[in-house]
């Protein structure tokens, strides 16, 4: 009986490292997806910066010239 609980103990502990080596298999996954959603997330998070900066830039330009227009009209209409 005692060799009947020994193999019974046998596959359990196999089926354990089993498992244990499935969940170890799993976890590199993770590990290499996290890897890459993190690199991922810092190039979007530059590339929001970028889009920003340039954003901002833009709408300067845009009132720059919306004054330049407005003095002109300034102008054009101190000359009727």
């Amino acid at each position: 009986m005692s060799l009947e609980i020994l193999e019974q103990l046998e596959a359990k502990v196999q089926m354990a490292v089993d498992t244990i080596s499935l969940l170890q298999m799993e976890i590199e996954e993770l590990k290499e997806k996290n890897e890459t959603l993190s690199s991922e997330s810092n190039t979007n998070r530059e590339s929001r910066e970028a889009l920003e900066q340039e954003n901002a830039r833009l709408k300067a330009d845009h009132e720059a010239w919306q004054q330049r227009i407005r003095s002109l009209l300034g102008k054009i209409e101190e000359v009727e």
